[in-house]
């Protein structure tokens, strides 16, 4: 599967870019919110080397940068 994204070698790497986009929009607002974050990170278990990614939205750019393309392995159902 094309995805329109950011990917990241490690896990660390994809939790300090989910939380740069929380604090830019103030997430949680309170500890008891249901919204903690702004996006969220998958991993691409079936890749060699696996790697984190989350998926491009428009809100972000200025935050992450320009996305890139890449392939993502997924399951044949």
């Amino acid at each position: 599967m094309e995805v329109n994204g950011y990917k990241y070698l490690t896990e660390q790497e994809a939790i300090v870019a989910r939380k740069q986009c929380a604090d830019h929009y103030g997430l949680p607002k309170t500890p008891k919110d249901t919204t903690l974050y702004w996006v969220d990170y998958s991993v691409a278990s079936l890749d060699i080397p696996i790697f984190w990614y989350i998926i491009f939205d428009v809100s972000i750019v200025n935050i992450l940068g320009p996305p890139v393309l890449f392939t993502v392995n997924v399951p044949i159902m």
